[in-house]
């Protein structure tokens, strides 16, 4: 296993619990959390579930909140009808990507939002019996022949019969496999924080307890990990924030981020100057918006008797609208521990590496166009766009944005 990442912890668990001697290599000096707060929607909590793993209290439903302008006005409302109403059959509010509740009727499925921290320590606290080495920096690939697959340092090399990489939107592995697909940029950028309670801003009782605000080109989500003071099992709740600016990445210090970041949201209505006023250079987290174009071919290479695998941000990259990376890497993982259970090197694993290829190709496709079109109205710029915009998110019903992302919410775990 080749990173350590969200995807990489979640497949190295779910194989060594299936009975597969597991090496996490890592090129950072330890395994860590990347900070701030994650959403995972209800194919990533399915896909958890699949992996063994349960988020417990440490995850908090996300609670509806309509989308407005920057001057407060609504564009789409919250649905308060009665047809939107709780419902008694145990369902649970399914966020979406108009901002209004909607419900799964007979699931416990609900989107819910994690500290990221929090994730990171359940991820590692189901690894099990693993090696782990830090500090190992992929240079080289092998991956031809009838040798087992292999990948080095220049130093040191690690051979096995199946090599895994989680190795990030940068992956050294899918350069050397799938050269085609490259990186390409959204035009936009995202920043994180999650700002604790014990700092975070009393905010007025007319302000949305999340929700989301849509200038010309920029974006601001809110959402709450908790109540004030009651955490659950989480020492890190508090006020969640995504602002979304367009542009290539900061390259300023945190600090001067921060600044810009408050100087451009500085005339937008409650309650984002308040979070961005409560906010510390620390608690940032910068995330270019990317897209993987193309998607490469396959996601799995046999080698020899085994082969290697392509997983999450390695394998595909969809731009942040629908904030499904995570999501996609747990389905990657709970895909590849079903396939694995009885493949053998030598045997039925060349087979099972193929399926993997159909099993997720087709799906993550579809949700890379999705994101892809719905980031196009999300991030609209330039006065025409915006009022065109505008104006057909005011008249047309929420649940036909609803059902945009409906395709990428929705996923069934292999057996």
């Amino acid at each position: 296993m080749v990173g350590a990442g969200v995807g990489g912890l979640a497949a190295a668990g779910a194989l060594a619990r299936s009975n597969w001697h597991v090496t996490l290599l890592e090129r950072g000096d330890r395994l860590r959390g990347n900070g701030a707060a994650l959403l995972i929607w209800p194919n990533g909590v399915a896909a958890l579930q699949a992996l063994g793993l349960s988020l417990g209290d440490i995850a908090f439903p996300m609670v509806a909140g309509g989308i407005r302008r920057p001057d407060g006005r609504w564009l789409v409302e919250a649905d308060a009808s009665p047809a939107d109403a709780a419902p008694t059959d145990g369902a649970q509010p399914l966020p979406t990507a108009s901002g209004a509740p909607s419900y799964q009727a007979g699931t416990h499925q609900h989107s819910v939002v994690v500290h990221a921290d929090d994730l990171h320590d359940t991820l590692m606290a189901g690894l099990g019996q693993i090696e782990i080495r830090t500090g190992v920096d992929v240079a080289t690939v092998r991956a031809g022949g009838a040798e087992r697959p292999a990948v080095g340092t220049g130093k040191y090399t690690f051979e096995a019969d199946l090599i895994v990489a989680a190795d990030g939107s940068r992956s050294v592995i899918r350069r050397r496999l799938a050269p085609q697909s490259a990186v390409t940029s959204a035009g936009y950028t995202s920043w994180r924080a999650v700002i604790p309670w014990y700092r975070a801003p009393t905010l007025a009782e007319t302000v949305p307890a999340a929700g989301q605000m849509l200038g010309a080109g920029h974006r601001f989500l809110h959402a709450a990990l908790g109540g004030r003071g009651t955490s659950g099992g989480s020492t890190r709740g508090g006020i969640y924030w995504v602002a979304t600016a367009p542009g290539a990445p900061r390259p300023e210090a945190a600090a001067m981020q921060l600044t810009l970041l408050r100087r451009w949201f500085a005339d937008w209505q409650a309650p984002v100057g308040e979070l961005l006023e409560a906010t510390e250079p620390e608690d940032l987290v910068q995330q270019a918006g990317e897209e993987l174009r193309p998607l490469p071919r396959r996601f799995s290479f046999p080698v020899g008797a085994g082969g290697i695998v392509l997983l999450g941000d390695a394998a595909h990259v969809a731009t942040p609208t629908l904030t499904q990376g995570a999501c996609l890497a747990f389905e990657d993982a709970a895909t590849l521990r079903s396939l694995l259970c009885d493949a053998s090197p030598g045997g039925t694993l060349p087979l099972a590496l193929d399926e993997y290829t159909l099993a997720r190709r087709q799906r993550v496709a579809r949700v890379a166009r999705t994101s892809r079109r719905l980031g196009l109205v999300m991030q609209a710029r330039g006065r025409l766009s915006v009022r065109a915009r505008d104006a057909w998110l005011e008249r047309v019903s929420p649940r036909l944005l609803d059902r945009a992302a409906a395709s990428a919410h929705q996923w069934t775990p292999p057996p």
